[in-house]
């Protein structure tokens, strides 16, 4: 049963027993944000609140560091290495994104990195062993605390890979487990690239499992990929942080260990918001990161009368003024009677003011391009079915929906496609970009369509598309949401 909270005893007065402190930072899903936005995130952010902050520290990462930005695309990830370098970071691990440059892109980012990269469950798939700067843990001495830290990779990459072999992350750990123990760490950690939490990929996340089987053997689970933000958050004794996306905070995790015994006695966590004003810039790393700038990214496409947000200010409506106006685009691109928009691909508001090329790769910072193809309306009706609850992840052009929420079961479902009710057996034209019609990560349900059926449309990518959104609507105002309504 999980339990929020955690009991952190400074002192044991009945036994004498005096506590140390041992302090651990943590991000995950920094998707190449080295700058901050609206006086919030960046590296120069981070930076100065480890260096303020108790000394000695870790830092580590819980992977998908190599793409997000343009720096970060442009570099093949070497960028986000560098600058993690910079800061200082003492482990990271691997998430899905670290192959967002094919399996030819991984070995020259994990070289890149001077810190290992921890992932006991990520081997090369013909000899075996650890690739080169891989390891499956790392034990770190803290003024005295010997803190353990094990890596979990995610396996599930962005492209598929034969030269790597991913192994279960559950029996690895057990399998390493020991070794490490033998070693008598006071603190054991895990940096995994996976959440305790998942209503987004589509997956049944494994990580809470991590407390169930290692109870009284692991301390500190510090997982990630969902880009959720978890903060103490305990199941059987275990902590469970998580730390958002994109640089825009930092986890600070207090340990505190008998100072006689070495014993583990408690952890707590906190979320520090990296806002400029209050947390300051290391200047050395803030000049750094300038240096890593790509030229052209200021030039400003049109602007946004208002903020256009990621989600609606009715609780209700479960699709958004932004992701709207992207399906409503791909729509008119593809000439399809539906368009599909992954919600999971916008990864930032359009801010009021200047819309510029940086914030169009910040929105949607992958290379998809389109495709269209012809299914039924009992497709797209399972479709809809399995990606409503617990989170909604996709939103229609030429599609209306209304439903109802029972106990975490979808009742009273209707779909009209331009204003007339789905038939299971007609046709339907529908585009989406290729990243979900092939079936990746929330896309699964499209696997039910043969590739054969899907139609590359045109030479642009979904970013083209909406660049040339922005020049020819701009000023951007906010679209009236009402697409997909939750009845209460």
């Amino acid at each position: 049963m999980r339990k929020i909270g955690v009991v952190v005893a400074l002192l044991l007065a009945a036994g004498g027993l005096f506590a140390k402190t041992t302090t651990i930072y943590h991000t995950s899903d920094t998707h190449g944000f080295y700058y901050p936005r609206n006086g919030q995130g960046g590296f120069a952010a981070v930076a100065s609140v480890v260096k303020h902050g108790p000394q000695p520290y870790l830092l580590l990462d819980s992977g998908d560091f190599a793409n997000g930005t343009i720096e970060a695309k442009k570099s093949k990830g070497i960028k986000s290495a560098q600058i993690m370098n910079k800061v200082g970071y003492h482990a990271t691990t691997i998430g899905n994104h670290e192959f967002d440059f094919k399996e030819a892109g991984v070995a020259p980012l994990l070289a890149a990195l001077n810190f290992p990269v921890l992932a006991a469950n990520f081997i090369d798939a013909k000899t075996k062993q650890y690739p080169a700067n891989v390891k499956p843990y790392k034990i770190f001495d803290l003024d005295g605390v010997k803190v353990a830290v094990i890596g979990l990779a995610n396996t599930t990459p962005t492209n598929a890979t034969k030269l790597y072999k991913f192994k279960d992350p559950l029996k690895t750990l057990k399998k390493v487990l020991p070794e490490v123990e033998a070693q008598k760490p006071n603190v054991v950690a895990i940096i995994v690239h996976d959440s305790l939490n998942d209503d987004k990929h589509g997956t049944k996340p494994y990580v809470e499992k991590i407390a169930r089987k290692f109870a009284g053997r692991v301390n500190l689970v510090l997982g990630g990929h969902a880009h959720k933000i978890i903060q103490n958050e305990i199941v059987d004794g275990v902590l469970f942080t998580e730390s958002g996306t994109a640089t825009d905070g930092i986890s600070k995790v207090t340990v505190q260990t008998d100072d006689q015994t070495g014993q583990f006695i408690s952890a707590q966590s906190e979320l520090i918001p990296l806002i400029i004003a209050n947390v300051g810039e290391n200047k050395d790393v803030a000049a750094y990161a300038n240096s890593l700038k790509e030229p052209g990214m200021d030039e400003v496409l049109g602007e946004a009368a208002e903020t256009i947000s990621m989600v609606s200010d009715v609780p209700e409506h479960k699709d958004s003024p932004l992701n709207d106006w992207i399906a409503d685009l791909g729509r008119a691109y593809t000439g399809t009677q539906i368009f599909v928009h992954n919600n999971g691909g916008t990864r930032i508001d359009f801010r009021k003011g200047p819309i510029t090329k940086r914030d169009t790769v910040e929105m949607h910072p992958f290379e998809n391009k389109i495709v269209k193809m012809t299914v039924k309306g009992k497709f797209i009706k399972f479709l809809v079915e399995k990606s409503l609850l617990p989170r909604n992840l996709y939103t229609y052009s030429g599609m209306t929906i209304t439903y109802r929420n029972r106990k975490g079961k979808i009742k009273d479902l209707q779909i009209f496609v331009d204003g007339k009710p789905l038939q299971d057996n007609e046709e339907y034209t529908l585009g989406t970009n290729d990243y979900i019609a092939h079936g990746a990560s929330e896309g699964w349900p499209f696997k039910r369509i043969a590739d054969s059926e899907k139609e590359p449309v045109g030479t642009g990518n979904v970013r083209s598309i909406l660049e040339n959104g922005i020049r020819t609507q701009s000023p951007l105002k906010p679209m009236a949401t009402g697409r997909i309504i939750e009845i209460k």
